[in-house]
Order: structure tokens, then sequence, then C-alpha cells
């Protein structure tokens, strides 16, 4: 195994055998005193430990009378609000298994869903209760539809085989049982599924266990990003996603502190409302947001003050964004790397240690190696894939034996992401294998050629991809300029010429293509196969 210099020591606690992640995440702030502490921030109210612990309970005790029971799954599909909390601690709390998709899908979407989870409950809104009645009502295991909104949801001309199993969350809330007791998990029982974001075929849940969640909480969210019960928290991606289940609601309650939620798109506008109306000290964003931002206040008039930190994952930091963010704001930018599979970041700079373009190095108590096409660990400075073990690695993926099998290989997760490790331990990102180019012999990676053209005054964003041209593999560029800029032939070969001085000539993109937008997966990820 290779020797990390310079690692955090692990310092977290071993983790009792008798576990429930509610109670961790929840029931445990009672006891330590914070029942009248905030927990939850909305434009409308404010929520404390000691309500939403209470909530929680009576809608447990409601899931068991629906006849939800341990190791069934739930399916939740709610916009960022307290009921998303209260329903994935609840599903916790009685044993049973969250599964989180996003409440904006296509309508045929949760028809998939629904049928793969084998859902015994489904949480969401009234207007979507309408739109896929259908896709409800054909479940052979859905047991009830609890629905936040109007009681006049039930009075839709709903399906006859929905009779009696539509139920309004807020009166089940009201008429459940505060008193309802934890059902009795241990720390290796199911507790979620993360899903994959489906870049080839369906999306895939990969099956976690209670302990995997408070494992990498242990690690990143109170020794990396060192948070406490004095932060307030507010996120770009939706609750839905991991990375924001972890970071503006698992983490944040782990220690006491505050959430900000909002149900609305995280717009610039919208993002830098919320931060000046509620001070947020950490900020979980994205590449996409973080860029948009900047360019929606070009003269830095808008104030960040009270940030602490900005999170960066879902696609690689490139360094120009960095240093524009933080010569902008002064707010520091921690970018790092996970995986539904590891449920969290693995990877990540620190506050002491940061290094622009890199992501970081090993959160404590993970191990990585970097693994050459025969399997061999490779040296510092070369390019391979990365193999990461750690504790809160998934199970399975459900239903998917032979995926599984590629992808969860004993204690080591095979990510698929090219990286290079250089001899200070740190983790440099080269792409996915499957979209790394080979020009002439010798591969590219497409994010080298990104973070160049992204310094050219006229890029907002850009994907780099091959294309092939007598029987030749060549970069091309698929650029979104910043708004006021003409795209144009002139501008095509201002920006090769821009990458050609930049980089190794056979580098640089050969073709410039233009487009208003970039296709997106709902987890906010460029959909290159859909470019290609």
């Amino acid at each position: 195994m290779h020797a990390m210099p310079d690692a955090l020591q692990d310092a977290a606690p071993e983790l009792p055998h008798d576990f429930n992640l509610a109670d961790y995440f929840l029931f445990a702030r009672l006891r330590e005193g914070r029942a009248g502490k905030v927990a939850i921030i909305t434009d409308h109210e404010r929520i404390t430990y000691g309500e939403c612990a209470e909530r929680t309970a009576r809608l447990a005790s409601r899931l068991a009378v629906a006849g939800v029971g341990m190791e069934d799954r739930v399916l939740i599909a709610l916009p960022d609000v307290p009921e998303f909390a209260y329903a994935f601690f609840a599903v916790l709390h009685a044993g049973a298994v969250v599964t989180m998709v996003n409440p904006e899908l296509p309508d045929d979407d949760y028809a998939y869903y629904i049928d793969y989870t084998r859902a015994r409950a489904i949480v969401i809104d009234a207007p979507l209760l309408a739109r896929i009645a259908p896709a409800l009502a054909a479940s052979r295991h859905l047991r009830a539809v609890f629905v936040r909104g109007a009681a006049s949801a039930l009075a839709l001309a709903l399906p006859p085989e929905l009779a009696g199993r539509v139920f309004v969350l807020a009166d089940e809330i009201a008429a459940g049982d505060p008193a309802c007791p934890a059902a009795p998990t241990s720390k290796d029982d199911v507790a979620v599924w993360l899903f994959t974001s489906g870049s080839t075929g369906k999306p895939k849940g990969a099956v976690h266990m209670h302990h995997d969640f408070a494992w990498n909480t242990e690690r990143y969210a109170k020794q990396v990003l060192r948070m406490t019960e004095a932060d307030i928290t507010c996120g770009v991606p939706k609750l839905f996603f991991g990375y924001a289940t972890g970071t503006n609601l698992m983490f944040p309650f782990a220690v006491g502190a505050t959430a900000v939620l909002f149900p609305e798109r995280s717009t610039p506008e919208r993002l830098f409302d919320v931060i000046e109306r509620h001070q947020p000290t950490m900020l979980t964003s994205v590449p996409t947001t973080i860029a948009k931002m900047l360019a929606a206040d070009p003269e830095g008039r808008r104030r960040l003050g009270s940030l602490r930190v900005t999170l960066s994952a879902g696609e690689a930091l490139p360094e120009e964004l960095y240093t524009r963010w933080k010569q902008r704001y002064g707010v520091e930018i921690l970018d790092g790397i996970g995986s539904a599979e590891m449920f969290h970041i693995y990877i990540s700079n620190r506050f002491d240690d940061v290094t622009p373009g890199s992501l970081g190095k090993l959160v404590p108590g993970y191990q990585a190696r970097i693994v050459g096409p025969d399997g061999a660990e490779l040296p510092d400075g070369e390019v391979g894939t990365l193999h990461i073990r750690g504790d809160s690695a998934a199970l399975c993926y459900w239903g998917a034996h032979e995926q599984s099998k590629q992808t969860l290989r004993g204690d080591w997760v095979v990510t698929g992401d090219q990286f290079r490790r250089d001899g200070e331990g740190r983790f440099w990102y080269a792409g996915r294998a499957d979209d790394m180019l080979k020009v002439g012999g010798i591969w590219v990676s497409p994010q080298e050629v990104e973070n160049v053209l992204l310094g050219h005054a006229a890029v907002l964003e850009c994907v780099v991809l091959g294309y092939e041209e007598a029987g030749l593999t060549l970069p091309r560029a698929v650029v979104v300029v910043r708004a006021g800029v003409a795209a144009g032939d002139a501008l095509a070969s201002a920006l090769i010429d821009h990458a050609r001085s930049k980089l190794a000539h056979y580098k640089a993109p050969r073709r410039v293509e233009f487009a208003s937008e970039l296709p997106r997966s709902d987890r906010g990820k460029v959909l290159r196969r859909t470019l290609k």
C-alpha cells in the first residue's frame, strides 16, 4: 500500500453495533440539550431540532400504520422543504430504507423508480400526484402515498386502485405518535440507496448501510470541513442528490448546525438572495454554478462575507474558476471528489492546504491506488484508474450483479476516473476513462484543454471531445460564450490559437463549435455522451 505523506490522522470514534442514523443525526441533538436550537431555516419559518424530531417520530409511526416495515423501501420525491427532512429521518427511524429521486423528473421516469425500488410508500408534492397517478396505481408493492400540499389533492379523480392509499402528509404527521421509538437497527442494516448518474443505461441504486453515512461524517464533515454548531449551510444541488443530502442535511444535523432550505432552482440571483438573507457560512456548489455566479456579478457587487467556505464537487473545478472566485469574493473553495458508491467526498483539499487544479489529499480513513491497464499499481506521476477504499463503500448495486462485480471489488471500489498522484500525496484528475483522447498515439486529458480554454475571456463553459477525421481521433471543443460575446469563425480561430499558445499543438482543438448551453443530468454533470 502506497504510504500517504502528511495525511490527516483518523480520529473518528468507533460506532456501536446497535445504531440508527436518525438517532445519530437528529435525536442525539435532543440529548445534548439542543431541542431549542434552530435546525432548518426557510424564507418563511425557523424549525428547531425539537420540532423536527417530534414531526419525524410522528411520521415514522404513520409509516408503520401504513404497512411500511423494516427494510421496506420508501421513495422520496420532494423539493428542498422541511418535509424532506422529516420524511428522510422518519424512514430511518422506522428501520425502512430511504430512496430519493429528483422531484422534477419527466413523468415517465417515475414509473421506472417506483418499479425498481418496489417502494412500499412514496412521499411527493400534490402537483406530482395527478401527473404520476397511473404509475402509482400500477405498482404491485405500493401501500401508501403521502402527499405534501393541500387536502384537495384527495379530491382529484384518481385511479380506483389508489383508493384508501393516498394521505395528506401534514394530517398524518399531526396524527402520529411523538413518542414512537426507533426501530432496533444495527450499523450494518441497509439504510439508504444512492442512485448512480445513469450515464450508461438506467440509474442503479448503490445500497448503503447505516454506518456508511456516520463513518464519512466523522471524517469528512468533522475533520476536513471542521463543521460546528455555529455553521449555517446552503446548497446549490438539491437534497435528493447524495452530495447535498450530506452537506445540507446530514452534516449540519450531526453537529447541531443549521441548514437553509429553498425549493426553487439554484439560479445565481436566487443564491445571492439566499446568502444575503440568511447569512450561511458554507455553500455547497458545483463548477457550473460557480461560473454562472461569477458571470452574473462581473463587478463583484454582491456580498458573500458570511461564507467561510464554498465546496465544489460533481465535476473537476478548473483552476481559472477557483482563482477568479477567490479574488472576487475572498472565499476559499475546497474542491473534492466523491461518488454514490462511496456516499460522499473521499479526496479533498484542506483549509490550510489548497492546491488549485488539484483535488487534494485523501480524507482520513480512506486509501487509494492508481492502477494501470494490467492491474498493477502505478508510481507517482503516471495516469491510471483510481481505486478507492473506505468503510463508507456500498454493498452492491441493487439488481445489478454483474455491474456490482465490475465496480465493487472486495474492499476496493473501481471508480473509472483517471488520476495521477504527485509525490506529496495530492491527486490530479485527468478525466473519465472513456473520455480520454488518444491523439497521434498520445493520451490527452480533455480537462487539461478545457482549463486552458476557460482562461479565455470569451468562454463561459466548454467541453472537449474527440471526433474522427481520416481514421484519426482529433480534439474538438463545444463552447458556451459569455453574455455579449459574438460566437463565430473569428472567435473559433482565436480560441484555437489561444489553446496552441498554452499547450502542445496536438492537444489543441482542431474545431470549435458553439452552443447556447451544455446538456446536463439532473445532478448537474455534463452529458458528454449526448454531445458525442
